[in-house]
């Protein structure tokens, strides 16, 4: 059975449009339980999404612990032996106390594939695949959001362009969400679970094409 962690904020939590971070889909509606479902029996799909997690800040209002990179680590050691990490961030990054544009934000998901290159959690210790995925761009009406996430959307829609030439310099792999989902109007920057079926079933296909070896590991 191969495994693929599923890192990200709270579109991987699964939070429903327009309530609190408490209130999130159930697991087969969630993007990761989709994926699931489309993978089937010989990959173990695990689900790490966080409510404001960002790629490297501590937030200062929410707390350190949204800082991915200091959880990446444990995260993936703990799971270890993985085959996959898909790393879906940066939505949070956009949030105005933190003041960073879109090229920084790719930087934040840069310094993340260099940590599991490090750490290596893969079959036999190598590294595992990796896959960023841009998420869909915020929209222009972020409701009660407004004032935290001032200027966001317009950065947000450059994510996906700096992902990319983040991810062919580092040699990874790249989807970009917005090409098949997108945000809901409840609030702006959630998915809604349509958007959670599409991204779940696009991500299953983008992994099949990865071409795995046809040998599998007994666990």
């Amino acid at each position: 059975m191969r495994s693929v962690l599923c890192f990200g904020d709270s579109n991987t939590h699964g939070q429903i449009p327009g309530r609190g971070p408490l209130e999130r889909y159930d697991r087969n509606t969630r993007w990761p339980g989709v994926l699931q479902s489309e993978l089937g029996p010989s990959w173990y799909v695990i689900e790490e999404g966080l409510s404001g997690r960002t790629t490297v800040h501590d937030d200062p209002i929410e707390g350190a612990h949204k800082n991915g990179r200091t959880y990446l680590r444990p995260c993936a050691q703990s799971h270890t032996v993985l085959d996959l990490v898909i790393i879906m961030l940066g939505t949070n990054d956009l949030k105005i106390r933190f003041n960073k544009p879109a090229s920084e934000v790719a930087m934040g998901i840069g310094c993340l594939i260099y940590d599991l290159r490090e750490l290596a959690p893969g079959p036999d210790g190598r590294v595992p695949e990796i896959m960023i995925v841009a998420p869909p761009p915020i929209l222009d009406d972020v409701k009660e959001w407004k004032s935290i996430f001032a200027g966001a959307p317009e950065k947000s829609r450059q994510l996906a362009l700096e992902f990319e030439i983040m991810a062919d310099s580092l040699g990874v792999h790249f989807f970009n969400a917005g090409s098949v989902c997108s945000c809901d109007a409840a609030d702006g920057f959630h998915l809604n679970a349509e958007s959670h079926r599409a991204l779940g079933a696009a991500l299953a296909q983008e992994i099949e094409a990865i071409g795995w070896p046809t040998q599998e590991r007994k666990s």
